[in-house]
This record gives structure tokens, C-alpha cells and sequence, in this order.
């Protein structure tokens, strides 16, 4: 079993920046694919971006790329999304997630492990 916890959300202006972090704890997170998901009011879970276990390999969502960032320290186990350049629409509850998959195949559907989430609320 992997726990998962977010924090970090809250609420930002257009155009500015939240730093999410998801601490992991139990079985070896640094053998997961972690990724980051959301989902906003009236509206299904979506991807955001994923990071393999090693750290070395990032795939992102078309509306995040260049804004967003994915990182992990596996020696603290914690991984990270620096969101910049923040509109409206990003508003959502973000998900930390952690799975046995390679990150290119990461979806809502087959990841093993989610966090409760952390709302992120960005005013215009």
C-alpha cells in the first residue's frame, strides 16, 4: 500500500503560481510512476502530467504544458507540481496518484493509489 497526501492548494489570482506537493508513505514510492490529476465542478477527472520513477521522463496535458511542472524527490518521498501562469480554468481539486505503470499509459482508469486532494482556486 502507498498513502498518499496533498497540500499546497489554495486560492491565487490569474497569473499567479501554487506550488502542490504529495508526501508519500508505506510501500517504495520511488517505484511508481507518480502523476497528477484534476477534476473541476461538473466534470470528470482529468490528466495533468506524470513523471517516471526514476524522474527522468515527463509527459504533460496539451492545456498545462509550459505552465505546469512535475517533479519528485524520491530520498524525501514527495513529488511536486509547480503550477505558473494560473488562469480561471484551472480551478479544479488536483489528485496525487501513484501507480506500477509506465507514464506514458498513466490514466484515470489504472493507477493504483490516489490522495484525497487539495483544492486549487484561481480567481480572474
Amino acid at each position: 500500500q502507498v498513502q498518499l497526501v496533498e497540500s499546497g492548494g489554495g486560492l491565487v489570482q490569474a497569473g499567479g503560481s501554487l506550488r502542490l506537493s504529495c508526501a508519500a508513505s508505506g510501500r517504495t514510492f520511488s517505484l511508481y510512476t507518480m502523476a497528477w490529476f484534476r477534476q473541476a465542478p461538473g466534470k470528470e477527472r482529468e490528466f495533468v502530467a506524470a513523471i517516471s520513477w526514476v524522474g527522468g521522463s515527463i509527459r504533460y496535458a496539451d492545456s498545462v504544458k509550459g505552465r505546469f511542472t512535475i517533479s519528485r524527490d524520491n530520498a524525501l518521498n514527495t513529488g511536486y507540481l509547480q503550477m505558473n501562469s494560473l488562469k480561471p480554468e484551472d480551478t479544479a481539486v488536483y489528485y496525487c496518484a501513484a501507480g506500477r505503470i509506465v507514464y506514458t499509459r498513466v490514466a484515470v482508469d489504472n493507477v493504483d493509489y490516489w490522495g484525497h486532494g487539495t483544492q486549487a482556486t484561481v480567481s480572474s
